[in-house]
């Protein structure tokens, strides 16, 4: 199911990159150079606009769903490593770390005048 998020995820974000470079700006002459202002086109002379944004806005609405369901499936894994130690588990006791050996000094040096 993660997998099938994933690559919708991955095809929307895909799709929004190309639906908006697509739209030509409000004051964009060179748009119609491609023939994005022509009126006889096969949405009107608006309807082309309209369908982009609307195209974009739900392909954006569809991205931040899958965002949302990729995070909620990273919250439910358990078998993955991360920075985070985590406790152990009840009745499981962790055995105290050994302290480092101290090496002995002799008493003449100045190791001794050092405060604990």
């Amino acid at each position: 199911m993660e997998t099938l998020v994933l690559v919708i995820h991955v095809l929307a974000a895909i799709g929004i990159v190309g639906l908006v470079l697509l739209q030509h700006g409000k004051g964009a002459d060179v748009g119609a150079a491609f023939g994005s202002g022509a009126s006889g086109s096969i949405f009107g002379s608006t309807g082309s606009a309209n369908f982009l944004s609307r195209a974009t806005a739900i392909l954006a609405v569809v991205f931040f769903l899958t965002s949302m369901g990729l995070t909620y499936f990273s919250t439910q894994k358990t078998d993955h490593k991360g920075v985070m130690v985590t406790p152990p588990a009840p009745g499981r006791e962790v055995p105290p770390a050994q302290a480092p050996a101290v090496p002995a000094t002799d008493p003449g040096s100045k190791a001794q005048d050092i405060p604990k």
